[in-house]
């Protein structure tokens, strides 16, 4: 282990070595054409040579490349060199979005578009495209760069360029990952690596695979980040390309970090460290000191970790990146907190608290923004479909209208019945059409209304108890109550934390219900363990209560359901029931064989409801919420969820209620048959 350790060391040293090599002979390169600029103005060649240098420079010599862009902008303006001006108009732009200046990029950027397209240049309008729907991502308006995106596929589609598909769908990929949807990244990314292969370049591929890499390790899936990282290492060593080696050590060493190896992960964070020196890429250094900052606290070298993680917070400060803050801000919040220095712990954590929200709730806008361009750009695309038809539809009414004229007697005959066919297709169509904006119609509403009700909830329920909590430790902490008052509030911070759990639990469930579909798994499950797990979680709010559970279900009443589904219909339904009882109250949980289904009953002494109210409790849209017997608060959520659980299980479900005499609510589900198997 000691002699794979010294080689490897070695290596590192050697890569140090050649990227230093690398900068020296880019600055020469950069000084002798510099010297010939007077006497070869009017040579294109010369400027796109100097331009391409700068372009090189980018990660080792920022000012150079802005200061080299500059000059070549201008020499191009010059002899109206149009290529010259785009590329320099580009390198102009990527030196701002380095710098974190991500207006001022896309500023550029859309000049050197405006150029292309003047031209005609399809590889510049390609770049520039790609180049401004990342700046869109940086700035965090995932709708306009996804559209970006797309839009770019498709003009590199139409002119076949695979070497920019590759790129686009790369940066999509990298997009979804971004949001955490990482089953729509590594779609996206296996669509990359049959592009790359039929490109041929090992480099693209390796790039790919060291993002893949990143991913799979975000996801858990270390074995597979470590293989796909370990093959682009050995790549981009062998190719030399620094930047992409400096980035792959990072993620095996981020690789290393997820399975608590600390002295291994901090040994890959120190050979892209080494390279770094030599780099300027400030975005890439964010996440190696934050790795490097957690890798540090995992062994115990505070101090160590805490040099990292302000060096993190002070770049992700200056580029204004709010994930690199966030994972600054818990590192120091733990470092603080283990140097018992609390007031300063309290202040990131404060801080990373405050993030983590905004990032939430922006990701949250952020996934419903992306799926509503996802489906308006399908739209678009069988719009421009429709519309080519019909073009080609009408160039061949014309070819045959021409043709048509030599044969008289044919004309008037092939016309008549070709317009009523054209009239009859154009009916169809035209309500074909009506029918999808319909349709898109009432999905948009859908999507709206879901996205408005989980705000409002989160907004409305879960926010009071969480700013008592805050207000309560506010409080304790200014010494305005002591400690035994704070004691006193213990049991009601446990029932406020109850609450929010089982609200977030039915939060969870139902939007996933709404906005993605859940899917329902039967299998053979007996009733009486649903019915007993949930009694045992429940038993306490009983006992606070002083409310007696009775449970009549038999043994051997299997049945055919999603056990995850019903379990949540039993937990709402008792939990309704012991909210609405009232003190030394009953409830009895029983079950009634009714041909091929049984027939549960969750049935109580409470306070009853009124008809009116019963109409209402189920209906999809409906957010009825009262106040129980001792105060409790609910969604509203509880029962338009169990009718859907139910009602996806094959089953059933309704309530008898009396007032003041108590209430109860029945369900259907399946009874298990022999030839029933699971399903997959």
């Amino acid at each position: 282990m000691r002699k794979t350790i010294i080689t490897l060391v070695l290596l590192g040293t050697i890569v140090l070595s050649g990227q230093t090599s690398k900068k020296d002979s880019l600055e020469k390169q950069v000084s002798k054409l510099e010297l010939l600029t007077n006497t070869n103005e009017r040579d294109t060649v010369h400027i796109s040579n100097l331009m391409d240098l700068a372009l090189n420079l980018r990660y080792y010599n920022t000012d150079k490349l802005l200061s080299l862009s500059t000059k070549v902008l201008n020499l191009s303006k010059n002899i109206q060199y149009k290529n010259g001006e785009i590329n320099s108009l580009i390198g102009i732009g990527t030196y701002y979005s380095d710098q974190g200046m991500h207006l001022k990029g896309i500023n550029f950027y859309e000049k050197a578009l405006f150029i292309s397209k003047e031209t005609k240049s399809n590889k510049q309008i390609l770049r520039c495209k790609n180049s401004l729907a990342g700046e869109y991502s940086y700035l965090g308006n995932y709708a306009k760069a996804l559209s970006g995106y797309l839009d770019a596929i498709e003009y590199a589609t139409l002119i076949k360029d695979k070497l920019m598909l590759s790129i686009l769908n790369e940066n999509i990929a990298s997009l979804y990952v971004s949001q955490k949807d990482y089953e729509q990244g590594l779609h996206f990314y296996k669509k990359v690596k049959k592009i790359n292969e039929e490109i041929n370049n090992p480099v693209y591929s390796a790039e790919t695979m060291s993002n893949m890499a990143s991913a799979y390790a975000d996801m858990g899936k270390l074995e597979y980040a470590m293989f796909n990282v370990n093959a682009s290492i050995a790549i981009f060593e062998k190719e030399k390309i620094m930047d992409w080696l400096a980035f792959a050590y990072e993620i095996k060493g981020k690789t290393y970090l997820k399975q608590k190896k600390y002295k291994w992960a901090l040994f890959w964070y120190n050979q892209s460290e080494m390279l770094h020196e030599t780099l300027q890429d400030d975005r890439g250094k964010i996440d190696l000191y934050n790795g490097m900052s957690e890798a540090f606290l995992g062994q115990h070298k505070d101090s160590i970790s805490q040099k990292y993680a302000l060096e993190a917070f002070a770049l992700s400060t200056q580029l204004k990146s709010k994930e690199g803050i966030q994972k600054c801000a818990k590192t120091l919040y733990k470092v603080n907190k283990n140097k018992k220095d609390f007031a300063t712990a309290l202040t990131y954590h404060e801080l990373y608290q405050k993030i983590s929200d905004t990032l939430s709730t922006s990701e949250n806008q952020k996934g419903l923004t992306m799926l509503k361009t996802k489906i308006e750009h399908e739209r678009q695309k069988e719009e421009l479909i429709e519309t080519n038809k019909k073009a080609l539809a009408t160039q061949k009414y014309y070819v045959y209208g021409a043709l048509f004229i030599l044969l008289i007697f044919i004309v008037i005959t092939f016309i008549i019945r070709r317009n009523e066919k054209i009239q009859k297709n154009l009916n169809i169509e035209l309500n074909t059409k009506r029918q999808d904006l319909e349709k898109s119609e009432i999905n948009l509403r859908e999507i709206n209304s879901t996205k408005d009700k989980l705000f409002s909830i989160i907004g409305h329920d879960l926010r009071g108890p969480i700013g008592a909590f805050q207000g309560l430790l506010k409080l304790f902490k200014n010494g305005e109550i002591g400690q035994e008052e704070f004691l006193d509030f213990v049991p009601k911070l446990k029932s406020d934390i109850d609450h929010i759990s089982f609200t977030l639990n039915n939060l969870l469930t139902w939007g996933q219900s709404q906005m993605n579909g859940a899917n329902t798994k039967p299998s053979i499950t007996p009733l009486e363990n649903l019915v007993k797990e949930n009694m045992n979680l429940l038993s306490e709010t009983a006992i606070n209560k002083s409310i007696t559970l009775v449970n009549q279900i038999p043994n051997d009443t299997i049945s055919w359901i999603d056990s995850n589904q019903i379990d949540i219909v039993i937990r709402n339904l008792i939990s309704n029931a012991l909210k609405f009882t009232p003190e030394n109250g009953k409830i009895t949980i029983g079950v009634m064989e009714k041909n091929n289904q049984w027939e549960v009953f969750v049935k109580d002494t409470g306070i009853g409801m009124n008809t009116d109210v019963q109409k209402q409790i189920f209906a999809k849209n409906s957010n009825i919420t009262t106040y129980g017997t001792n105060n409790e608060k609910g969604t509203g959520l509880g029962l338009s969820l169990c009718k859907e659980m139910v009602e996806k299980n094959n089953g059933k479900i309704w309530v008898t209620s009396r007032l003041e005499k108590g209430s109860c609510f029945y369900f259907t589900v399946p009874k298990a048959k022999k030839n029933y198997k699971r399903t997959a």
